[in-house]
């Protein structure tokens, strides 16, 4: 009977490492990502807006185009003030002020406001800016902003010398706009809603509809095309806002990423993401370089020649080609194997770019290349 038990206890044993063994082996299921994560609610959006406006109160960095001087003659005329001529100033600079009106937002509530030298003031630092309407897209006026500006850098003059930390031409006001008007924003029309994935995709458009008809029951969901999928709602606004809630934290695994190379030839900057593969190939490369000097000869001619003196140019055209190595790129899978075969080149960052570029027209480079 002792054998017996033994015998089994053995058995069970081996079951469980078998069972630790599968579960080690099998692959890691993709990363799951909420609905809200990948799309947006049709119709729910941010709008843009803009003004003009005056900042003040500057230590003699302000500017003095004449546009300025004119605002301020205007306001104060609009004060119940008249004066006689424009005013002129260092104390003050004409600006630019952007902000972005969030969905929903209603009269009453603050917003962030930007604000951007328009002319040549060397520092907005220190200034206020006057009362400026900002308007939409419509011409519409739909907030007012005022206030004290934040900027982010320190500067100083003397003597024709000069020191600047940051950027001190641009600042923000915190809670700077006051909205005026509310923008209506529908969230769908009757019965229905429509989502938009942030990226066209064919397979994440099912993807998501399928995970809302699981959830809502079949028919709650179509998928029209790549990036919009409609879903019938409940048609009660309480109910609706519930249900968005309760759609948007839904979860499903989303479609695998493109591979893509993004390349940035003003920076000479490389970035690839993990889906970059490499089938093998033999890259040879070598530098060359032209040198042109030219160097000023003067050409004096004798004291009784009666000649007069002639400046030319000798001019020297040196062209250099280094070897170029050739190296074979294995086939590589993983990201680090690609970034290791493209590190053995020896390449510079901007002679980077011209390899990724052929070895794309050859076939080798298994991505899409993205120029930026």
């Amino acid at each position: 009977m002792t054998e017996e038990w033994e015998a089994k206890g053995w058995w069970q044993v081996l079951g469980v490492l078998l069972v630790s063994v599968t579960g080690i082996l099998q692959p890691e299921p993709a990363h799951a990502q909420r609905i809200k994560d990948l799309a947006n609610v049709s119709g729910v959006r941010a709008n843009q807006l803009v003004g003009y406006g005056v900042v003040v109160g500057l230590d003699n960095t302000g500017d003095t185009l004449g546009l300025t001087g004119l605002t301020l003659s205007n306001m104060m005329t609009n004060l119940g003030l008249a004066p006689s001529q424009s005013i002129q100033s260092k104390s003050a600079a004409s600006v630019m002020v952007t902000a972005t009106l969030p969905a929903f937002a209603k009269p009453g509530q603050t917003i962030d406001v930007t604000v951007s030298a328009l002319g040549g003031a060397k520092s907005l630092r220190g200034g206020t800016l006057v009362l400026t309407p900002l308007k939409g897209g419509d011409g519409q006026i739909y907030a007012m902003a005022q206030g004290n500006l934040l900027v982010g850098g320190a500067g100083g003059s003397a003597g024709g010398s000069s020191v600047q930390v940051n950027h001190l031409s641009a600042g923000r006001i915190p809670a700077g706009a006051t909205v005026e008007r509310a923008v209506q924003t529908q969230v769908g029309q009757g019965d229905f809603i429509q989502i938009e994935l942030k990226e066209t995709d064919f397979t994440t458009a099912s993807r998501v509809s399928e995970a809302i008809e699981q959830n809502f029951g079949k028919g709650a969901a179509i998928a029209l095309d790549a990036r919009r999928i409609q879903v019938k709602a409940p048609a009660d606004p309480g109910q609706r806002v519930a249900f968005l809630s309760r759609l948007e934290n839904l979860t499903l695994t989303p479609a695998s990423p493109t591979p893509k190379v993004i390349i940035n030839p003003r920076t000479g900057s490389v970035v690839m993401n993990q889906l970059v593969t490499l089938e093998q190939c033999a890259i040879a490369h070598g530098s060359l370089s032209v040198v042109v000097k030219s160097e000023p000869v003067v050409s004096q001619p004798n004291a009784l020649a009666g000649g007069r003196t002639v400046v030319g140019e000798q001019a020297d055209v040196q062209v250099k080609q280094e070897d170029g190595e050739l190296v074979v790129l294995p086939a590589s899978a993983s990201l680090n194997d690609v970034v290791k075969a493209l590190n053995a080149v020896g390449a510079t960052p901007q002679d980077l770019l011209a390899i990724l570029q052929a070895m794309k027209a050859s076939g080798a480079l298994k991505a899409d290349l993205e120029v930026i």
